[in-house]
């Protein structure tokens, strides 16, 4: 039988981890270190509560890839920082957080939890990739909705969804997904797109809401249906509803590829069976020294090795 795979949106929850931890927790130099305490906490407590048989921390190596801006120039406009020519744009985090993402990913690496980002690429697309080939179960931990696309009961595809902390997760499957929003995984990136997302720069379409979107998804089946539709004057549109979709039309062309994660990312080759013991265990140890980890990473290496 094929083990459980669980992918972690790992940017996701260390934001989570430094908003829900007090920036007291400190390293003894006086560096804060609650992202990354908070982070191993929540692996300790998934690891315990869902014991996947893999796990895969995915990066951002690109959290604006600019094939997307391309497409959709306010993709996350709002939260660039500073622009980079010929690299990925800077986004806004708060100072204490960014010097703790590196020891993040040092911490992960002597552990020897597998660790994936890939250049051009979101975190989003390098989950949206494992999915793809998984041939088993898989778990996705994120506080992003967007991943709810990926969601397929027939495959064993849910997203943990962390509500408080990761103790209290919403388990998002299909009968979740189609009491909430009318549609099944496949339909959520319809829907979104339609909707439209402030948080990432994404228009929608002007007077359709949630609601709009569902009904819409519900006569007339997927986003082509409804583009159809519009071309359509027996369909069952009214005259503002054709007005506004045809006024989109450009927008509704080329959000799908933004919206959409990508399944077909040229992921390296990685060991992602949960590891038992650390991979470098003189690393870990300075690390641990350095960064004041404590009982965080005991916790975790005590779970680990169980």
């Amino acid at each position: 039988m094929t083990g459980r795979l669980m992918l972690l949106d790992t940017a996701s929850l260390y934001f989570r981890a430094y908003f829900g931890m007090p920036d007291s927790v400190r390293a003894p130099d006086g560096t804060p270190v609650n992202a990354v305490r908070g982070l191993l906490d929540f692996i300790d407590r998934l690891i315990k509560d869902h014991r996947p048989d893999k796990l895969v921390a995915c990066m951002d190596a690109d959290w604006r890839p600019q094939w997307r801006v391309d497409l959709i120039p306010s993709y996350k406009a709002h939260r660039v920082a500073e622009e980079h020519e010929g690299a990925p744009d800077a986004e806004e985090v708060p100072d204490t957080l960014s010097p703790q993402v590196p020891v993040i990913e040092e911490v992960l690496d002597a552990l020897g939890i597998a660790r994936v980002g890939v250049a051009g690429y979101e975190a989003d697309d390098v989950i949206g990739t494992f999915t793809a080939r998984a041939d088993g179960p898989v778990d996705i931990v994120t506080g992003d909705r967007d991943l709810y696309q990926l969601v397929d009961d027939a495959r064993g595809i849910r997203v943990l969804y962390p509500l408080k902390g990761v103790g209290t997760l919403q388990l998002t499957d299909e009968a979740w997904l189609l009491e909430k929003y009318g549609v099944d995984g496949r339909g959520y990136a319809d829907l979104a797109l339609l909707r439209g997302d402030p948080s990432d720069g994404l228009p929608g379409v002007a007077g359709v809401g949630e609601k709009t979107a569902a009904k819409l998804l519900a006569e007339f089946g997927d986003l082509a249906g409804i583009v159809a539709a519009v071309d359509d004057p027996k369909a069952k549109l009214t005259p503002t509803q054709r007005k506004r979709l045809t006024e989109a039309a450009p927008y509704l062309a080329v959000a799908p590829k933004v919206v959409r994660v990508a399944g077909d990312v040229p992921l390296p080759e990685v060991d992602t069976a949960l590891p038992h013991a650390p991979r470098d265990p003189a690393a870990l140890d300075a690390l641990a020294a350095r960064w004041g980890l404590g009982s965080s990473l005991q916790r975790l290496l005590t779970t680990l090795e169980a």
